[in-house]
C-alpha cells in the first residue's frame, strides 16, 4: 500500500503570501484654474479637468482602521489642488510632471496615467488635452 506524502502547511497571516495589485481612480476632477502659455490665459481662469488611474501594490491587505495603508484618494485631490494653487503652469505637461514628481513620492505606486483637459478653450471642442502615462523604473542592486 502506498503512503500518501501530503504535508498540512498552515498559513501564518503576518507572513507575506499575496502581492496585491491596486488602482485609484480619479474622475473628471473638475478644478478653475489659471493656466496656459498665452496672456488671456494667464488673466483668465478656465475649466480643467483631470482623470488619474494610479496603480499601486501592496504586501499587505488594508487595514480598514488604518489610513495609512491605502494610498487615499482625498490625499490625492488636495495634492493637485495645492500644485495648481502654489505655481503658474504654461503647459499641461510641466504640470503633468509636477504631479508625478508628487505622487512617485509614495514608493508603492508602479504607473500613473494621467489626463488633463483644458474644456472651454477651442469652440469646436469640447475639450483639449494631454494623456500621459509614467512607470517607475525599478532597479534592484
Amino acid at each position: 500500500m502506498k503512503k500518501n506524502n501530503f504535508k498540512v502547511v498552515k498559513i501564518d497571516k503576518n507572513k507575506t503570501l499575496f502581492n496585491y495589485e491596486k488602482k485609484i481612480l480619479i474622475n473628471e476632477l473638475i478644478l478653475d484654474l489659471k493656466l496656459g502659455y498665452y496672456d488671456f490665459e494667464k488673466k483668465n481662469s478656465q475649466k480643467i479637468k483631470f482623470s488619474l488611474e494610479i496603480d499601486y501594490q501592496d504586501k499587505k491587505p488594508s487595514n480598514d482602521k488604518d489610513l495609512r495603508s491605502i494610498v487615499n484618494y482625498g490625499t490625492i485631490v488636495k495634492l493637485i489642488k495645492k500644485l495648481v494653487k502654489k505655481k503658474h503652469y504654461n503647459f499641461l505637461e510641466t504640470l503633468a510632471e509636477a504631479v508625478f514628481d508628487e505622487l512617485f513620492k509614495d514608493k508603492r505606486i508602479g504607473k500613473i496615467m494621467l489626463k488633463i483637459e483644458k474644456l472651454e478653450i477651442l469652440k469646436d471642442c469640447s475639450s483639449v488635452g494631454i494623456q500621459i502615462s509614467k512607470i517607475r523604473t525599478h532597479v534592484k542592486p
